[in-house]
């Protein structure tokens, strides 16, 4: 071989070995920042890492909202479970009871769910797809409930 086709040789796997070191620094900050959307189910199978953060969706059921100063108490159900989230902060205006919502934060203390951010639908017909997807899975559990957050 000669010293042009080494020297050619080394720059090709210089570039080769940069590129996949660039794709390999790229994929694990991705990793990172993904945040997962999970239902109340999947909350009370327990098979969620601890202190890990994602999203969780479903709709506020009628009567758990409990308000103490800024910090805000509710359940949220999925038609067949229901994990209790814990906020403290400004809720939405649109945040209501039997309204669909999906809140980021993590699971603390098993199953109780401490959210850093509260999101609520921003029109009549709107409804977040995941959280919309989750519930038409469990509507035979949802009944009337399922029914009047699409009216509302």
């Amino acid at each position: 071989m000669s010293p042009t086709q080494k020297r050619r040789l080394t720059i090709i796997a210089t570039i080769v070995i940069g590129i996949g070191a660039a794709t390999a620094l790229a994929l694990t900050a991705f990793q990172q920042n993904l945040l997962y959307f999970i239902t109340p189910t999947e909350v009370k199978a327990g098979s969620l890492p601890v202190d890990k953060r994602f999203r969780i969706g479903g709709l506020v059921v009628d009567g758990s909202v409990q308000r103490s100063g800024v910090d805000v108490a509710f359940d949220l159900t999925d038609g067949n479970e229901s994990v209790t989230v814990h906020y403290s902060g400004i809720l939405p205006d649109l945040f209501r009871e039997g309204q669909g919502i999906v809140a980021l934060g993590v699971i603390q203390d098993g199953s109780v769910f401490h959210a850093d951010e509260v999101l609520a639908k921003h029109d009549e017909n709107y409804m977040p797809p995941e959280v919309a997807e989750a519930l038409k899975k469990n509507a035979a559990n949802l009944g009337q409930m399922f029914k009047e957050a699409h009216r509302q």
